[in-house]
């Protein structure tokens, strides 16, 4: 439980949330006189998950900000974990709120009228890949010779898997690609369903309910499982990297190109560990002939737990940290503003020209299902992927065998608000 004189939150780790976290933090208390101490703990995603849900933390008053992910909106609102922040933003809303954000980082927090958090971290899935690589003539002579066609950003996933071969030079610590194989319940999921999406199938059926034993779905858990079982294109520690292990991967330039979280390829231009700046830049993610790409839209926010102690400094801080000037900070801190001022930001756009796509990555930016319960159905289809990566247990099988677990567990729901 926290002193009464401190402010506790609960942090996903990552370098630059933490120290764009400290230095808003010490510029509020200059700025405003609060005494509070703040604690901040930074946690890896199912700790953080068990210490502010699990361990009903935001509702018992362990936690007093905390950082809650999409994924688990559903839980943490009607589980009642989470402060209504409306009748706050009523009386003193946030600089520009709504307009200054899109209303895709908007809707997913909106529960009837209540509110139950504010933006904090976007950047939806894209394909990050090194411009300087696919530019050069050497290696466009040599992919033609080799491929006959041009060596251009791959539009379908044959050419994705063609060229992270090519590019395939462990000799040179470069590797074709990097996914983010760690189980963790999250990173394998994401990219099941981009799989799934970008082949044209869907993850939910008109009833609500996770379906995942299609047609669609086996051969996109096929083409995983095939791709990160290629020794001749992928990166040697991928089934040890989540998604942040990844980005750094991408940073220090061992992966020609990535599917993965907008943030990395911003990352790159911005930490000091990063030897590809200005050798970055982004594209829509790859899809099969016929098919439309797809991109995940899955974002952070900041909500203050319904049992805090301090919910008026929460809430001040919260207004605070999410200023336009403090939006920015973020982003060249390394994290990814939310608001629209900071994606057309011109002094943000020199350093990571690639920014104003921001926007255009939303509009084919679809959302996970809305489900108290989509953490345990996360973990089954986590569970389902990493069995088709490590086994040889036929793709349909395990899928079957994953349907089964889901219909045990998953009831029909209504979503709340707009789907994106």
């Amino acid at each position: 439980m926290a002193n009464s004189d401190t402010i506790r939150i609960a942090v996903r780790k990552f370098g630059p949330f933490e120290t764009a976290l400290q230095k808003l933090w010490d510029s509020y208390c200059t700025e405003t006189g609060c005494t509070l101490q703040a604690e901040m703990v930074p946690m890896d995603l199912d700790d953080l998950h068990h210490a502010i849900l699990g361990n009903q933390g935001l509702k018992n008053g362990d936690w007093d900000i905390a950082h809650v992910v999409t994924d688990w909106l559903f839980e943490a609102w009607t589980g009642g974990s989470l402060e209504d922040l409306q009748p706050r933003i009523a009386q003193n809303p946030p600089e520009g709120y709504p307009d200054g954000w899109s209303k895709s980082l908007l809707s997913m927090q909106e529960f009837g009228s209540a509110i139950a958090g504010l933006p904090f971290h976007d950047g939806p899935e894209c394909l990050i890949y090194r411009k300087d690589l696919f530019s050069d003539s050497t290696e466009q002579q040599k992919y033609f010779d080799q491929f006959g066609k041009t060596l251009q950003v791959p539009e379908t996933w044959d050419d994705f898997k063609d060229i992270a071969r090519f590019f395939y030079h462990p000799d040179d610590n470069l590797y074709g690609t990097v996914f983010a194989g760690l189980p963790d319940g999250h990173n394998a999921v994401f990219d099941f369903c981009l799989q799934l999406w970008t082949r044209g199938g869907e993850l939910i059926d008109t009833n609500e309910s996770v379906v995942i034993n299609t047609k669609t779905a086996i051969e996109a858990l096929t083409f995983y499982r095939d791709t990160l079982r290629d020794k001749t294109i992928i990166h040697p520690n991928t089934m040890h990297y989540e998604s942040v292990a990844t980005g750094m991967a991408f940073a220090r330039g061992e992966a020609a190109m990535m599917v993965n979280w907008f943030g990395f390829a911003s990352m790159c231009e911005v930490i000091e560990e990063s030897s590809v700046k200005g050798k970055v830049d982004i594209a829509p993610i790859p899809c099969t002939v016929g098919n439309e790409s797809a991109s995940l839209n899955v974002y952070w926010l900041y909500t203050i737990g319904s049992g805090s102690k301090h919910k008026q400094a929460a809430y001040d801080f919260l207004r605070f940290a999410t200023s336009r000037q403090n939006d920015k900070l973020l982003t060249l801190e390394g994290g990814i503003g939310c608001r629209i001022s900071t994606w057309k930001d011109g002094g943000v756009n020199a350093i990571i020209p690639y920014y104003h796509k921001l926007e255009q990555l939303h509009q084919n930016a679809r959302s996970l299902p809305q489900k108290a319960n989509w953490a345990q159905i996360a973990k089954i289809i986590d569970q389902v992927v990493l069995q088709a990566i490590n086994t040889d247990t036929p793709v349909e099988e395990l899928l079957e065998a994953g349907q089964q677990k889901i219909n045990a567990i998953d009831k029909p729901t209504s979503n709340h608000g707009d789907t994106l």
